[in-house]
């Protein structure tokens, strides 16, 4: 039935798609064990203290859009090391494909990417797992976009040039981060939130079950 969904002309062409708590629920947990890592990384490869790692990691997030950014610029970071070691958790733990999920996305009649601030070895890993890899067309990752990263007006501007795209009104971004969809509304992109209602012009439409999404789409 997903399939026939689409039948008419649709205004976009791209979609951008977050990974991590948007590809799957947050209820699995995964972002919680990748922040613990970070935690760890913090304590035991950059000897930071214990008591301050938690406002750090906060407070880089905040300023730079990620944390890694964040060290990077404040103290000596090996980001391939930092990214290799929070992203090493058995992924088979926390997450379980969904065929209704993929079922949809494989109706999308749009060019698809994956747009996220983790690198392209963890997004392959997490797109295995949930059996979804082959309805992206690439991942637009951490990496690609240096030194810049989600929500950074440049991070998208980057993106759709990769993506062949020169019309933001013709893209969507879809992240669970209101400050994600914020910046992408701003940009020209019809922005939707996943997991939770929006508010103030923090996105344009959100959803939180997968068969909501036909619907947004086809109603703009």
């Amino acid at each position: 039935m997903d399939r026939v969904l689409y039948n008419r002309a649709m205004k976009f062409s791209t979609i951008f798609f977050d990974l991590d708590d948007t590809l799957y629920p947050p209820s699995t947990n995964l972002w919680k064990a990748i922040k613990g890592r970070m935690n760890d990384y913090m304590r035991d490869r950059m000897n930071l203290p214990v008591e301050k790692i938690p406002e750090l990691r906060e407070k880089y997030y905040l300023q730079y859009g990620t944390t890694m950014r964040g060290l990077q610029a404040n103290h000596q970071l090996d980001a391939d090391d930092f990214l290799a070691y929070v992203h090493d958790l058995p992924l088979g733990d926390y997450l379980t494909p969904d065929p209704l999920q993929r079922s949809i996305i494989a109706s999308l009649p749009t060019r698809n990417l994956i747009f996220t601030n983790a690198d392209i070895h963890h997004a392959e890993r997490v797109l295995t797992v949930l059996n979804l890899r082959d309805l992206f067309k690439s991942i637009v990752d951490v990496n690609t976009v240096t030194p810049y990263c989600k929500p950074m007006p440049e991070s998208f501007d980057i993106a759709m040039k990769l993506a062949g795209e020169a019309d933001p009104s013709r893209c969507v971004m879809i992240d669970d981060l209101k400050r994600t969809t914020r910046a992408a509304r701003k940009t020209g992109m019809f922005s939707i939130l996943y997991g939770e209602t929006y508010m103030n012009g923090d996105a344009d439409a959100s959803f939180s079950d997968w068969h909501q999404l036909a619907g947004i789409l086809e109603a703009q």
